[in-house]
């Protein structure tokens, strides 16, 4: 293995890695410093979460940087405040001995206005989310024309979001003369396109496979039922005294009710999601790294990119929505050659979701058993003993008292003394589990609580749109257009459904009116359509065929068959709601009129 000064850095960056503990390069630092100095191409990464990719591609800008010069000639695009803010922060350390050179990170939520005043004051690097970079941009408070290399930082995750209209935008102001620097855990085809309008003829190397989860994370799924998720996180927590991870929740509701019960039983723990204002963030994620909390419970948006080193396990309280999401997620645990666990939580029917996962991650999910009470009470019993045990006497503080001490334990025996001090700290745990059950769900499938239904969510509306997959809709740029409304700030997008001519999607129902307000008052266009949006009531689920697949609306008792424009439904008079007459029939050929379910997250700067 190479060391850094083998890569070709100067003396003011190798001593900036030593004071910051770096001794050897990653193999992605390996590959990718020694290819963006020496070469003007354009690259594609690959690297999974953990691997030092910040590193990667700041080191060998910051190697170029004219420092003489005060225009911007690197920016760095980031999906997320949090990680925005972490690069910034490295290459502010990376850079500590280069006199001159100046990064400024730019991200919503923060003042547009002091971020216009550094960049006035000039900076080499701009590090930023694509929200607040093109706003930047629009505003001319931004200016690319000097720009040498664009940085794309966890691309995927990017474009999940819904962010390519925001690439598109800063990749159009952007010089053809850059080097354009792609870096990416997952390589879905949204990120091959980008590669393939936006880069000439790019070099890729890889740390890694593809796609695939990393060697250093055991992949394990426990099997319950709907109800007993939160019992199985707290036994999973119970039987691993010293857990230091993430849960990770679909959505910020479910986050702050896993959290808040946490708390309310004892545990170390905190939320981090999208209603959170900056200043309670960053106030989390510090008492995190402290580890002041032990868990803490996050949605998938607000854990982008987290650095935090030595977590020993991440817990999916339920599956992400997307299969790539998951690589992610088990990616914040076992970094930096350490070892971890990724747990997943799912019912009975959810069991066949995790095949197309382990065929992406490359690797096979591991079934384990809830631990039962007295397994739990057996690890936590000889965990006491053992902080017992290790516990350091300070015997000039207590020496006073343990005269009196003695006295007071005098006739008890050893045996007795032990029993009564464990006693202290354990009956009330050993009450607990006393008569705690199995909450492992090993029945069939067909016998499973749910019997295969969908549970419709009681706290989303459902809304129709009059376009569909024949107007090149997808879900993120479905998520896209909604965002676009600027409804509110915290509105959640739920389930996305995708047909031919028309589609579904979910929101908050505490914003019916607010979005319906704001697409008539915006009148949109897509694809040269005008949208069309109604609330409609929820699909019914379940039925004849037991839950099998999905089930197509049907009009005036007759069946969709695609068709023209004014396929949609019926309104309702009296709510201005509409309804769905009969079934769907699901599509045996794998055809147009296949339904795609899909939830996606909303878009955060």
């Amino acid at each position: 293995m190479s060391t850094f000064s083998e890569l070709g850095l100067k003396e003011e960056i190798l001593s900036a890695l030593i004071d910051m503990g770096y001794e050897t390069p990653s193999e992605i630092q390996e590959k990718a410093i020694p290819q963006v100095i020496t070469s003007t191409d354009d690259l594609k990464a690959f690297a999974q979460t953990g691997t030092g990719k910040t590193a990667a591609f700041s080191l060998p800008i910051i190697q170029q940087i004219d420092v003489e010069n005060s225009n911007v000639q690197a920016i760095i695009l980031s999906p997320t405040r949090e990680l925005a803010v972490q690069i910034g922060d490295q290459i502010e350390k990376f850079s500590k001995n280069i006199r001159g050179l100046k990064v400024v990170t730019v991200y919503g939520g923060a003042s547009i206005e002091d971020q216009t005043r550094k960049l006035n004051r000039g900076a080499q690097i701009v590090v930023g989310t694509p929200g607040r970079t093109v706003d930047l941009i629009n505003r001319r408070r931004l200016k690319l024309g000097n720009l040498q290399w664009l940085v794309l930082d966890e691309a995927d995750e990017m474009l999940n979001m819904g962010f390519k209209d925001d690439l598109d935008a800063v990749l159009e102001s952007t010089p053809e003369t850059k080097q354009t620097l792609l870096f990416s855990a997952t390589f879905p085809r949204e990120v091959e396109a980008i590669a393939r309008n936006y880069m000439h003829q790019p070099v890729e190397i890889s740390a890694g496979t593809k796609n695939t989860g990393s060697d250093n994370v055991s992949n394990e799924y426990y099997v319950v039922t709907e109800r007993n998720r939160y019992a199985a996180i707290k036994r999973i927590a119970d039987v691993n005294p010293d857990i230091y991870g993430i849960i990770f929740c679909r959505t910020r509701r479910e986050c702050q009710e896993v959290s808040e019960k946490l708390i309310a039983d004892g545990y170390n723990a905190d939320s981090l999601h999208g209603d959170l204002s900056q200043a309670q963030r960053d106030g989390v994620m510090q008492k995190f790294r402290n580890k002041t909390i032990q868990m803490l419970v996050a949605t998938d948006v607000a854990a982008r990119g987290l650095d935090v080193n030595n977590l020993t396990h991440v817990i999916n309280h339920k599956l992400p929505d997307q299969n790539e999401a998951y690589t992610h997620r088990s990616g914040r645990t076992g970094r930096a050659g350490n070892t971890g666990t990724s747990i997943v939580l799912v019912t009975n029917r959810e069991v066949g979701k995790l095949r197309p996962i382990e065929r992406k991650i490359q690797k096979k999910f591991i079934k384990k058993e809830v631990p039962n009470g007295k397994e739990i009470c057996e690890i936590q019993l000889f965990k006491l003993v053992e902080k017992v045990k290790s516990t350091e006497i300070n015997t000039e503080a207590i020496s006073e008292y343990l005269e009196n001490i003695y006295t007071q334990f005098e006739g008890l025996s050893r045996e007795e003394l032990i029993q009564k001090f464990i006693s202290v700290e354990f009956n009330a745990f050993l009450e607990y589990y006393s008569k705690a059950n199995d909450i492992n769900d090993n029945r069939p499938a067909r016998e499973s609580d749910d019997r295969g239904k969908r549970r419709d969510d009681e706290n989303m509306s459902r809304f129709f749109i009059n376009i569909g997959r024949k107007d090149s809709l997808t879900p993120p740029r479905l998520m896209g257009l909604i965002n676009d409304q600027n409804i509110t700030n915290n509105v959640e997008i739920g389930q996305i459904e995708i047909l031919d001519t028309f589609s579904f999607f979910e929101l908050d129902k505490n914003f019916e009116k607010e979005t319906i307000d704001a697409f008539l008052a915006n009148n949109p266009e897509f694809e040269g359509r005008s949208v069309n949006v109604e609330i409609t009531k929820k699909r019914r689920s379940g039925g004849g065929g037991g839950g099998r697949g999905d089930r197509r609306p049907r009009r005036d008792g007759g069946n969709f068959r695609g068709g023209d424009r004014n396929d949609r439904p019926r309104r309702d008079r009296d709510n201005n709601s509409s309804d769905f007459k009969g079934r769907r029939r699901e599509s045996r050929s794998g055809g147009a009129s296949r339904v795609q379910n899909k939830s996606w997250g909303r878009k955060r700067d």
